[in-house]
């Protein structure tokens, strides 16, 4: 069982990863260590430079992030922000995964009790958190 449920957790943050990303740019801007760093911290799974650069790379393309060079510090970083097109798909993300939910039966998350709760936020945060959680049984 245990095995299964790492099997899935990796699965669903392999399909989710973009959105992933994309939700914790929403937050703060980030440079791609930033990321890779926070990804294994929240939830137990390392994505390496090989898989993280190229998809911010393919954001970047599809103009849901944009990059800026902080050469502020002692070594240059790439700083990648969300786009409002990031943000639309988020939105997105958020509607399609609450019609998702409801076709399966299960509760989907209000945008009321996303609000009240803690600001302006995404499905996929609680979602994440969910995963997040769930890493202590893995």
């Amino acid at each position: 069982m245990v095995n299964n449920s790492k099997e899935v957790q990796v699965k669903l943050m392999k399909g989710l990863l973009d959105l992933i990303i994309l939700q914790f740019l929403s937050s703060t801007p980030m440079h791609g260590y930033q990321i890779i760093t926070k990804i294994r911290r929240s939830f137990g799974v390392y994505f390496g430079p090989s898989t993280i650069y190229p998809l911010l790379n393919t954001l970047e393309k599809k103009n849901y992030v944009k990059s800026e060079w902080n050469m502020n510090s002692e070594r240059p970083r790439k700083v990648y922000n969300l786009t409002n097109e990031g943000r639309n798909l988020l939105n997105f993300t958020e509607d399609s995964l609450n019609f998702i939910c409801r076709k399966i039966g299960t509760p989907g998350v209000s945008k009321n009790d996303l609000l009240e709760n803690n600001g302006p936020q995404h499905a996929l945060r609680p979602l994440l958190k969910k995963m997040e959680e769930s890493k202590t049984l893995i």
